[in-house]
């Protein structure tokens, strides 16, 4: 059952039970992520919080193996790797976040943001507006990864990634690898 652009209720209670141990991915697994990006993701990747770190690293792996044997160029592992990493604009933590998408499910997203005010001020304090920048992580992921030289690949996928396939502009084959790793 999808949840309104932020997946299903399963991949929901997965994040949260998952989020609940602040530790980041395995050091193997670390070294692995900063090896498949470039200095400006890197810089990124080390914003993202553990829990959104590891799974980061279990997105790339799955969409690595959903793509089989044609093994994906380094903007789709970067993509996977850094599809969440709007989320750091937010500064919220695992509980606050939970309370945010359980507001934007009982009221809707859109009508959920009108009352958070312009996320563009995503740096600031107020609840209210880091509530906003959560549920415009997508946008502000785009925005951070294009500010950071990214590839294309990897900005939109940013940008996309809670969208309907219909909206996509990535190769739809990789996509759908990405999205169905992601869980969502």
């Amino acid at each position: 059952m999808a949840a309104s652009g932020f997946g299903s209720l399963r991949h929901l209670a997965s994040r949260f039970v998952g989020a609940l141990s602040p530790a980041g991915p395995a050091a193997a697994d670390e070294r692995w992520a900063l090896e498949q990006l470039l200095d400006g993701e890197r810089q990124l990747w080390r914003q993202m919080s553990g829990p959104d770190r590891r799974h980061a690293v279990g997105v790339a792996r799955d969409a690595i193996g959903r793509l089989g044997p044609d093994a994906p160029a380094r903007p789709v592992v970067a993509a996977a790797l850094l599809h969440d990493v709007g989320k750091v604009d937010s500064r919220l933590g695992t509980f606050a976040r939970v309370g945010v998408t359980v507001a934007a499910l009982a009221v809707g997203r859109d009508r959920l943001l009108s009352r958070t005010g312009d996320a563009a001020s995503a740096g600031s304090r107020s609840p209210r507006r880091r509530a906003g920048a959560y549920l415009v992580h997508d946008r502000i992921g785009a925005e951070l990864l294009d500010a950071a030289g990214a590839d294309p690949l990897t900005v939109a996928w940013a940008r996309e990634h809670h969208l309907p396939a219909e909206r996509w502009t990535l190769d739809h084959r990789v996509a759908e690898a990405l999205k169905a790793a992601d869980g969502d």
